[in-house]
């Protein structure tokens, strides 16, 4: 018989559990870009959409559990 889940654990304030697909959506940008944010040569989106939710259901079976930060005020020009 499986162990019994843990309870859930608090978050620390101001962060939140980001979602599979924000997670995948992070992920297939990151094999796409460099981090300059320029295309990367070899990056096709299908293949890089692929990469990536194998990566997110991997870790999902692996028990993550990736935090993000709330969005960033917008920057006022001038």
């Amino acid at each position: 018989m499986a162990e019994p889940l843990p309870p859930p654990i608090p978050l620390p304030p101001g962060l939140s559990a980001a979602s599979s697909d924000e997670v995948a959506d992070a992920l297939a940008y990151a094999l796409r870009y460099d981090e300059r944010g320029k295309p990367r040569p070899s990056g096709g989106q299908l293949v890089a959409s692929l990469a990536a939710e194998h990566l997110v259901k991997h870790l999902e079976r692996s028990g993550f559990l990736v935090l993000k930060l709330p969005p960033a005020r917008l920057h006022s020009a001038g």
